[in-house]
């Protein structure tokens, strides 16, 4: 009777810890589902917030990079601590020809007349000035102008635009020039080249009735600030058609926002046929990228595919000469002729001392306004040089 009662009171009390032992580990499913959702909520919500932060209507200043490092700017704050020349026009290189810049301009949505348009409500403000949209984009075209005047004030620019757009640029030594194409902003950067093509072709036609000095060409982004005289490469590098820029990457190592061209008849046949092969691979290579870095790719392939280029060389940040189709092409390294703020290339070894492109891409428009007005009102070109390498990576743009 004893062993009976014992049998049915452990029976009992395994029927009472089963469902114990079932929910327990219930438990610990549900609270881990619940942690999930609620960390997936606040990641939402942190993800909402980010997605509507505004980015800084100022700069924001950092350490410089490059302090320290031989032939690198020293900067404590904005001020300079080894400027090796100073900023002088009547002082520029001794160059016995003259030299051209030529960018392409182009907006949208607009009107033809980019000045009849109605101020949007979100102005965008830097320094005393406010400007829409479109005022931004000339804005950078007038600062583009502004430093080229500055540095090498004997120099001529030429804008290259759509025929149909009014573009109210009035500068002594500043040419608009319409050229008929397809200025969209899907095939912008196809046009760009187009554009390159037919006015080397209209210079070649030219080139008969020219006499007396030659004229250089060096075809520009609009966002960049020429900080050194230029003529010199075409003095201290006598021998090439073209000349490019490179930097260490692999995918993309020349940047198509500087091209240079020498201005005799040769130069401008073999440059322009350069040019015409890049166009046809962008063409038939890259069309799906044909609103950004499509040039880049075509520019990049067709000297990659050169069966004696070598692609180590873009990793020594020193000028050299190649034969490419035809043409002699002068390779010069970004860190000098095309130099991009922080933010990109530069950031951790700093500002070369002898730069003489800053190129204000991307996210740094914003930037150029604000080196300019800084410039204007110290007229001190290396604390404003101080100010760009301090600029750290804040999303200025706008």
């Amino acid at each position: 009777m004893s062993m009976a009662i014992g049998r049915l009171v452990s029976m009992r009390s395994c029927s009472g810890w089963r469902p114990f032992l079932i929910f327990v580990p219930l438990l610990f499913i549900l609270s881990h589902l619940f942690s999930v959702l609620e960390l997936h909520q606040n990641s939402i919500l942190e993800g909402h917030q980010k997605g509507h932060k505004k980015k800084f209507d100022h700069l924001v200043l950092g350490p410089a990079a490059g302090r320290g490092l031989p032939s690198r700017l020293h900067c404590e704050g904005i001020r300079a601590l080894n400027k090796t020349r100073a900023l002088n026009p009547s002082h520029a290189t001794n160059v016995a020809d003259g030299v051209t810049f030529i960018t392409v301009f182009a907006v949208y949505n607009t009107s033809t007349d980019v000045r009849a348009n109605d101020r949007p409500s979100d102005l965008v403000s830097v320094g005393n000035a406010s400007y829409s949209k479109i005022e931004r984009s000339l804005a950078i075209l007038d600062v583009f102008i502004n430093f080229i005047q500055v540095t090498m004030p004997l120099s001529n620019v030429i804008v290259l635009t759509n025929p149909e757009l009014n573009v109210p640029v009035h500068r002594d030594m500043v040419t608009v020039l319409p050229i008929q194409g397809e200025y969209s902003r899907d095939k912008l950067m196809l046009q760009r080249i187009r554009s390159y093509i037919t006015f080397l072709d209209m210079r070649l036609k030219e080139q008969s009735q020219r006499q007396g000095r030659i004229n250089h060409y060096i075809f520009t982004d609009s966002d960049i600030a020429v900080v050194d005289d230029l003529g010199h490469i075409f003095n201290k590098y006598p021998n090439f058609h073209l000349a490019l820029t490179f930097r260490n990457n692999k995918d993309q190592p020349l940047n198509s926002g500087f091209i240079a061209v020498r201005g005799t008849t040769d130069g401008i046949l073999r440059a322009r046929n350069f040019l015409q092969k890049v166009l046809e691979v962008y063409g038939s290579k890259y069309m799906s990228a044909s609103r950004m870095l499509g040039d880049q790719l075509a520019l990049a392939w067709v000297v990659k595919s050169h069966p004696s280029f070598d692609v180590r060389r873009f990793t020594k940040a020193q000028a050299y000469l190649e034969e490419i189709d035809g043409a002699s092409v002068l390779f010069l390294p970004c860190a000098l002729y095309n130099w991009t703020p922080p933010e990109g290339a530069g950031q951790f070894h700093g500002m070369p001392l002898d730069i003489k492109v800053v190129h204000f891409k991307g996210s740094r428009k914003r930037l150029m306004l604000e080196a300019w007005n800084f410039f204007n009102s110290s007229s001190d070109i290396w604390d404003m040089l101080c100010l760009i390498l301090g600029s750290g990576r804040t999303k200025y743009d706008f």
